[in-house]
């Protein structure tokens, strides 16, 4: 069960994940690179590197800011950073380092956009305290300009598709602080049409009704994919959750293989159908919002809806009231929820409940 703040909706998702061991077989080129700091700002402005927006919020101080930049006047030696290179644009995606580089370009610009004041450098060393990137003297602003920033950029080669390899580097790099959860890691690794598409998919009023505010950690979003990856493709489920999450994702990051119209008729007229239906509670047969109950709901009326329009919205409702009281459909929905037998089990018994309404 997670809830990261106390306006999120409280979500039960019991996957059972937590232990599993995921063999991971890549093949990956890494190599190193150094940027002088002027170029890797300008690499910034310019959006060659790519600091994705979702990202951790900046959470360093001022004063940690300020330290960073005084380390590199100063030619002390700083961390490196982790880049992932993208084959089609060829730009380079931060997966660790956002702290540092966000730092660097907001000095450079005589913004810190943390406070939206002046960036002046606090609790240094008093040649340097009060200085502005512009106020440097010649010879600093030269060393800062000139001081080296090691890179490793990596490049997952195989499998091709999914960029998950990408997505594992990314969690066990970012373990400070907040820990990302794996829909936040998602948007970044797989940013492009088909994360526009899930956040424009989660404005959907009948969903927001249903689900509640948005989710601060990504959530809703989360849920929508989920949906759409086992309807499209439950044939290829396999636990964990998260990995076919990904994998699915992935795949279909351009929407080549299920296109932006199809997933928002199959969503949007299914949670329509549900909230005239079921009403605001679906979704909930205890106090929480349950994921399971959710996916397998959700797969089994949109399969019905292949058939044509549902009309007799009580029918679906005493239909649904029916199913949550089968004990196979709560032992499917309550724990090890990703299993692939529960998976199979759940959607398998929605389907069939819902095949017959009118």
């Amino acid at each position: 069960m997670s809830r990261s703040k106390e306006d999120d909706t409280v979500i039960e998702d019991r996957l059972g994940d937590e232990d599993i061991v995921v063999p991971l077989k890549y093949s990956i080129t890494s190599y190193g690179a150094d940027y002088p700091v002027d170029g890797l700002v300008k690499r910034l402005q310019n959006e060659d590197i790519l600091i994705p927006s979702f990202q951790r919020e900046y959470v360093w101080t001022w004063k940690q800011a300020s330290r960073f930049v005084e380390s590199l006047l100063l030619g002390l030696p700083v961390p490196g950073i982790f880049l992932s290179k993208e084959d089609e644009t060829g730009k380079l995606l931060v997966i660790d380092g956002q702290q540092r580089l966000k730092s660097l370009m907001w000095f450079y610009e005589g913004l810190f956009r943390k406070t939206g004041h002046e960036f002046i450098l606090k609790g240094v060393q008093s040649e340097f305290n009060g200085a502005t990137y512009k106020s440097l003297k010649g010879h600093d602003r030269r060393r800062l300009d000139d001081s080296i920033l090691h890179a490793t950029i990596i490049r997952q080669d195989v499998p091709s598709e999914d960029k998950s390899s990408i997505y594992h580097i990314f969690e066990r790099l970012n373990t400070g602080g907040t820990r990302l959860l794996p829909q936040e890691i998602r948007s970044c690794i797989y940013h492009g049409e088909f994360n526009d598409l899930l956040r424009d998919l989660n404005k959907t009023e009948s969903w927001r009704l249903i689900f509640g505010k948005y989710h601060t950690r990504m959530r809703d979003q989360e849920l929508i994919l989920r949906f759409v990856g086992l309807y499209f493709c439950f044939k290829d489920y396999e636990r964990p959750m998260s990995d076919f999450l990904n994998k699915y994702m992935g795949w279909n990051r351009k929407l080549a293989h299920q296109s932006s119209e199809q997933i928002q008729n199959v969503f949007v007229q299914t949670i329509n159908v549900v909230l005239e239906s079921i009403g605001r509670e679906a979704f909930r047969p205890k106090a929480a919002f349950n994921a399971a109950v959710f996916d397998a709901v959700m797969v089994g009326v949109a399969r019905r809806m292949e058939k044509g329009k549902i009309t007799n919205y009580a029918k679906l409702k005493e239909s649904y009231e029916s199913l949550l009281e089968d004990q196979k459909f709560v032992v499917a929905t309550e724990q090890s929820t990703s299993d692939e037998d529960k998976v199979r089990d759940r959607i398998s018994l929605a389907t069939q409940s819902f095949v017959d309404v009118p």
